[in-house]
């Protein structure tokens, strides 16, 4: 039922985007009186899901959720329709208007999914605010892995400062880490205030590792609910339990009970809880796959979160401010890539690493913030001048706005072509590293 929730999310969100682009591009075209053949939802090779021709131009929803597609009337694109342009231009086709024109066109798509990031962020900051933990609200400090361990870190530290700066956001210490911006980091270890250097050489470890074995966040194991056939509640154990070890071995958060009960899978176990104040040992089994089945208690009841309210006219600034960071804190993650201790090609995803960020029950707030985190990094991965992509069309403009002749419609069709295989090999490549990933 969750994988059945996160794939609706993931194809409503990616239709979503997808239309928006396209209207961007159908919009800009209809402006300047151009002729747009077709308008489809997903790729239809050999037949159409649904299509319906209104005026001059074909509405449809294609089988394969690849993307989406205009055909505009005179252009190379991806229907590489060779006939056409064999033809007389026309007055209403793409090929005749004005090189500013033609370039407003291909900027439609990519400008529309930016302004819908926008109006996201702008209408979620509006009604449900901003909600973050605060570094100085993480009142049991972080589980320091063997990285952050190397460094000087302990586990219970409670991170205070970053290169002399208050850190305000919780989730932001991680960024900065594999980003390579942090050069120290205060914490705060029994009352003392301890400032630890970072060498020159730990972002590429941590970006080795992909930010594992690093930290993470350290709290209470609380029940708050059981799944459906539950040792651990066949067993005893109750909603408001503190999970505190396991046999012998004292398990307080609910990392250390994670890393340790892999251990035990098939195996009878005494779970020690914590119940109104009372220890408790509770003997149980543990499935073969090592679970208890026990659902945690949300971080919001067990921290205290902070919100930033907005009114809606505060939420307009807040919102394009919000968008403008997401897109250069992406930019960046974009140029690790190029970094030689980034492995570039094992760092590709595709469908099924993309479904996996969405929440796997129903929760609208995060369906939002994942849309408008997608649409993004859609705009910005289309407008990488590479054939076949938007950016790709905006090259060739600059080219001929520079020098003032067009590239030659069969360099086009060769280019088109090209690009279209190149995409077509990642898309490939990045679900085979989801397929070796799930394998693995």
């Amino acid at each position: 039922m969750e994988i059945a929730i996160k794939v609706i999310q993931f194809l409503l969100s990616l239709s979503i985007l997808i239309a928006i682009h396209e209207l961007g591009h159908y919009l800009a075209a209809r402006y300047f009186n151009i002729r747009v053949e077709k308008f489809y939802l997903f790729f239809n090779p050999w037949f159409s899901l649904f299509k319906k021709k209104i005026g001059e131009t074909e509405y449809g929803i294609g089988w394969l959720p690849l993307g989406g597609y205009v055909k505009i009337s005179g252009m190379i694109d991806e229907s590489m329709d060779k006939e056409q342009m064999k033809q007389e231009p026309k007055p209403w086709e793409f090929r005749t208007k004005p090189a500013w024109q033609r370039l407003i066109v291909m900027l439609g798509g990519v400008t529309f999914n930016v302004l819908l990031a926008i109006l996201i962020y702008i209408f979620m900051l509006s009604i449900t605010g901003e909600r973050y933990l605060p570094a100085k609200n993480v009142t049991y400090g972080i589980m320091a892995g063997p990285l952050a361990q190397d460094l000087g870190m302990k586990t219970g530290d409670k991170i205070l400062y970053i290169n002399g700066e208050e850190v305000e956001d919780f989730t932001d210490i991680l960024r900065d880490f594999v980003m390579g911006n942090a050069k120290t980091v205060s914490v705060k270890r029994n009352e003392e205030i301890i400032t630890l250097d970072i060498p020159e050489d730990f972002f590429a470890r941590i970006i080795s590792e992909r930010g594992a074995n690093f930290m993470s966040l350290r709290f209470p194991f609380i029940a708050a609910g059981f799944v459906d056939g539950s040792p651990a509640k066949d067993a005893g154990v109750q909603e408001g339990d503190q999970i505190i070890g396991i046999n012998e071995t004292e398990t307080w958060s609910f990392d250390e009970f994670h890393s340790h009960i892999g251990n035990f899978a098939g195996q009878q176990i005494n779970l020690q809880v914590l119940r109104d104040g009372e220890k408790l040992s509770i003997p149980m089994k543990v499935t073969d796959e090592g679970f208890i089945g026990v659902y945690l208690k949300p971080l919001q009841e067990i921290f205290e979160y902070e919100t930033r309210d907005y009114s809606f006219f505060a939420a307009i600034p807040a919102g394009t401010v919000k968008a403008w960071n997401t897109t250069i804190n992406y930019l960046g993650e974009l140029r690790l890539l190029f970094r030689p201790e980034v492995k570039a090609s094992e760092s590709l995803g595709g469908f099924i690493t993309i479904g996996s960020i969405f929440a796997p029950t129903w929760d609208w707030e995060h369906f939002w913030t994942i849309t408008a985190f997608l649409s993004i990094i859609l705009a910005i991965m289309n407008i990488l001048p590479i054939p076949a992509l938007d950016g790709g069309h905006v090259m060739f403009l600059f080219y001929e706005i520079i020098v003032g002749r067009k590239p030659s419609d069969k360099f086009m069709e060769y280019a088109q072509t090209i690009g279209m295989l190149l995409l077509l090999s990642l898309i490939i490549f990045a679900n085979y590293n989801d397929i070796m990933r799930l394998i693995r």
